[in-house]
């Protein structure tokens, strides 16, 4: 496939546009505050939107759609899984968080909220939160970067490496220059792209298809296995039981918690909670209805399914590039490029605010100027960036492998962290060091030794997110409580949340 006139308008449109919305945003940028966290301004809209659209990658339109292409039906338990994830994260942490984070000095990063709600003087939870966001962010940033580069190969008949590059640039851009006002906006852009593109295209496929019984026909011609939604046996159980999974990932990432802070008020959140539901089941929805379809479409067409077949996660861009007017093909793939900027210039901001916020400002240059902390600031967007850069230079990595690593890592790591500290006065700082600690490390413990060496379709989140919180309440429970004042900022926070009807 090579670009043709309408596929580079559209494109260059919206670049364009990602990249003036970020100049525009630089104008209203005046503190590290502003760059970090937009000075906690996003009405329920743009938070719902921004939250959503940093979630949801390039894995929804190419990682998803491309898992149950080749799976079937059983795949589409991540999807639910997601969805009670983030329900029971919007109506469980995000009101809490939001008012905890501000109470609890003002925190501007959730290892700046781990160190104030603990009271650490020693700052070791400073150091090891911020040590885990880097390593599993750098892993996340990493699938984005893969996931463009697969859209400019793909789109523009580039080789990955120079795809990489371009895929990863105006991302780097706008991120750089206009900090988290402007990632919140331009994902409010990106949110709209993608909700349009992925109610569009399984609408055209299904009807290019016959429709949903002639479809689902085929597919069980085809490969009648794919549209079993249990697999076989204990095996089957153990991949729903991971796929479900996936929805305790939504209490420990950063990205994500990071727009609960930045909410203006904390009564939007019932608001900002229905829309962002809204627009996420609809979109996943969309998302598996790609993969599906696709299935009996390249059954039907077998002489267009190389590409699919060599890489099932391009089913997206191929259907876009075969069923649509360029113009329109244009502006759905452009819908990718949406996903995978919105999910990475969140995540570079994420990380930038760990280097500037918790180690350059915490231990290096603590009486910083606001002005050198937001070129700080810049300056780690940038190196985070070459980092993953470097991390996604494999051609053939892929997209939803890594996040489905980095979603376990920091979904472990600090999930029941975050769940414990807003609900439980009586956990310690101890107590979160160890969830910490205990977390990450069954992750990578798990998957190096259980998944890759033993065999084992056990998601490594199920056992990392229990051995976390096990070690935080019996870590909490063998030390001494928390002081007072902690007790006492504990119960302001409830009540606060009482009041305002939460």
């Amino acid at each position: 496939m090579t670009a043709s006139t309408p596929l580079l308008v559209t494109f260059s449109i919206y670049l364009f546009v990602v990249v003036m919305i970020g100049f525009i945003a630089w104008k209203s940028t005046k503190d590290f505050d502003d760059y970090i966290l937009g000075g906690r301004s996003l009405g329920p809209w743009v938070v719902a939107l921004a939250a959503g659209a940093s979630d949801m990658s390039g894995w929804l339109l190419m990682g998803l759609p491309g898992a149950l292409y080749l799976g079937g039906l059983s795949e589409s338990w991540i999807a639910i899984g997601l969805i009670l994830g983030a329900f029971a994260n919007w109506r469980g942490v995000a009101g809490p968080l939001r008012i905890y984070a501000e109470r609890a000095g003002d925190a501007l990063t959730i290892p700046d909220y781990f160190t104030n709600r603990f009271a650490d003087r020693d700052r070791l939870l400073r150091v090891l939160s911020a040590l885990v966001i880097l390593v599993f962010f750098a892993v996340y940033c990493a699938s984005g970067m893969v996931a463009g580069a697969r859209l400019f190969e793909s789109v523009f008949g580039l080789p990955y490496e120079q795809a990489l590059w371009w895929g990863a640039a105006a991302t780097i851009l706008y991120t750089l220059v206009g900090g988290f006002l402007a990632v919140s906006w331009t994902d409010t852009l990106q949110a709209s792209l993608m909700f349009f593109a992925l109610l569009l295209a399984p609408s055209i496929i299904l009807m290019n298809n016959g429709g949903f019984e002639a479809t689902v026909g085929v597919v069980r011609d085809f490969d009648a296995s794919r549209l079993d939604w249990f697999g076989s046996g204990t095996v089957g159980m153990v991949g729903v039981v991971s796929a479900l999974a996936w929805g305790l990932g939504y209490f420990g990432q950063p990205h994500i918690l990071a727009r609960f802070m930045a909410a203006d008020r904390v009564e939007n959140m019932p608001t900002a909670r229905r829309v962002g539901m809204t627009w996420m089941i609809l979109c996943l929805a969309g998302s598996l209805g790609v993969g599906f379809f696709g299935i009996a479409y390249f059954a039907n067409h077998p002489e267009a399914a190389g590409p699919v077949d060599a890489n099932s996660e391009r089913v997206f861009i191929e259907l876009a590039s075969l069923l649509f007017n360029p113009w329109v093909a244009g502006v759905l793939l452009s819908a990718i490029l949406a996903a995978v900027m919105s999910t990475l210039s969140c995540q570079l901001l994420v990380c930038s605010s760990v280097m500037t916020q918790d180690f350059y400002h915490g231990f290096l240059r603590k009486n910083a100027s606001q002005k050198e902390l937001v070129w700080a600031g810049r300056i780690s967007v940038a190196i985070i960036a070459l980092i993953s850069l470097w991390l996604a230079r494999d051609p053939d990595s892929r997209v939803l492998g890594l996040v489905s690593y980095a979603w376990a890592g920091f979904g472990a790591a600090f999930g029941p962290v975050v769940i414990l500290s807003l609900f439980w006065q009586r956990m310690t700082r101890n107590g979160a060091l160890a969830g910490i600690v205990v977390g990450a490390a069954t992750v990578i413990a798990w998957k190096l030794i259980a998944v890759e060496q033993m065999g084992s379709g056990l998601y490594e989140m199920v056992p990392g997110f229990i051995a976390a919180t096990v070690a935080i309440v019996v870590a909490s429970q063998l030390d001494r409580a928390p002081p007072e004042e902690i007790q006492a900022l504990h119960q302001q926070v409830r009540a606060s949340l009482r009041e305002s009807g939460y």
